[in-house]
């Protein structure tokens, strides 16, 4: 990496990441280059964004119209990018409206305040109480590390909002001992992705689904990274046959541009009216046309070649002596080792040619949704190399 880059860097830019030792300067699909022009073969689509991967030709002619015809207005305003989304996307999905927002975190602060004022509106203000998993990850604003039910996230930033609590992933009866007259939703990821890439059990999902049916308690369901064919399905709901209150989107909706949704079946759909939410940037032209693109490209039988290339992903990684377990959904992939750790592995993989994430003990794949056979096999290659040496 030039030098002058990571000096600059270093100095003016928020210390908030750690940053790996490699400056992307450009890329085409799977594969993005470096500053020196070493080629790497991407498994982490910009942690899930890149659903089509570098610079699809056609992603960015859409985008490049967009630019050069108008580059923003705001929702003051009608714009038609924003529109034919938000149509293209509720008659995708069966939802009923849809709010625009800029990021994962955002879309779930609006399912979290949709949720409190629906229950405000028909129960008065006590009942607020949200129920989200031990294990989750939904953001990092004060309110949805609140969320978030892992106790790494809550430090520093008191006093967190108030009005969440924490059942057992896959255990029933840990819900139900929490639900009580002040519960309004009840919130969780069908794939806990920062938490290790675990998928919920079926059975689990369904029943809680009945509980908050029978109760007129909202199911949020985060789809930040799971939504928007990573699994396989549109949405990851689709395996667990489900159809949530609200369903939140981010990440690769956008295919390498800023946006989340905030999707809302019937009885929630009206619940925030004017001036109740809102956003600069939510909607905005460019991005909007860069997500109608990537949904006009991501038809059923996209669909279905991302769920065969997972299994076949999967098929050829358990076969890597040291790899115990590849838990996940689709293109969503979560790598058990057995005597390795995961930091090291992704650290050793740039070295070799390959960009992999880590989701706490494991390494986690999320490769661009247009990832061939022949890419999955040689990253296996790079990924076996690494693994059983």
């Amino acid at each position: 990496m030039a030098k002058s880059v990571k000096e600059i860097d270093k100095k003016y830019v928020t210390n908030t990441y750690n940053r790996y030792d490699l400056e992307i300067t450009e890329g085409m699909g799977v594969n993005c280059y470096d500053i020196d022009g070493k080629e790497y073969i991407d498994l982490s689509s910009g942690i899930g964004v890149n659903s089509l991967g570098f610079c699809d030709m056609g992603w960015v002619a859409s985008v490049t119209q967009q630019v050069c015809k108008l580059n923003h207005t705001s929702n003051l305003f009608y714009s038609q990018p924003c529109a034919l989304l938000a149509k293209a996307l509720c008659e995708r999905t069966g939802y009923e409206k849809v709010f625009f927002a800029n990021s994962g975190a955002e879309a779930n602060e609006g399912a979290i305040k949709t949720a409190r004022k629906y229950s405000f509106d028909k129960y008065g203000k006590d009942r607020n109480k949200i129920i989200t998993l031990i294990n989750s990850f939904h953001g990092r604003t004060v309110t949805t590390l609140a969320a978030t039910g892992q106790d790494v996230f809550h430090n520093y930033f008191y006093p967190f909002t108030e009005g969440f609590e924490y059942a057992i992933a896959n255990d029933f009866d840990s819900v139900k001992k929490l639900v009580d007259k002040n519960v309004c939703a009840i919130m969780m990821e069908l794939v806990q992705g920062e938490g290790g890439v675990i998928a919920l059990d079926k059975d689990f999902v369904v029943n809680v689904a009945k509980l908050c049916e029978a109760n007129d308690i909202l199911l949020i369901i985060d789809e930040v990274q799971t939504g928007v064919g990573r699994t396989g399905k549109f949405l990851a709901s689709e395996h667990f046959g489900i159809k949530p209150d609200i369903t939140t989107l981010a990440k690769g909706l956008g295919g390498g541009l800023p946006i989340g949704a905030v999707l809302a079946r019937e009885k929630c759909a009206d619940t925030l009216g004017y001036s109740m939410h809102g956003t600069t940037f939510g909607g905005n032209p460019i991005v909007c046309a860069g997500a109608n693109y990537v949904l006009a490209r991501i038809d059923e039988d996209f669909l279905f070649s991302v769920e065969q290339k997972g299994e076949y992903f999967k098929e050829k990684l358990l076969q890597i002596d040291g790899i115990e377990d590849v838990s996940g959904l689709g293109l969503m992939l979560g790598l058990k080792l057995a005597n390795k750790k995961s930091s090291d592995i992704v650290k050793e993989g740039i070295k070799k040619g390959v960009i992999m994430l880590t989701a706490k003990e494991k390494v986690r794949l999320l490769p661009p949704l247009v990832i061939t056979y022949d890419e999955i096999d040689k990253a296996v290659a790079i990924i076996k190399s690494l693994i059983e040496n």
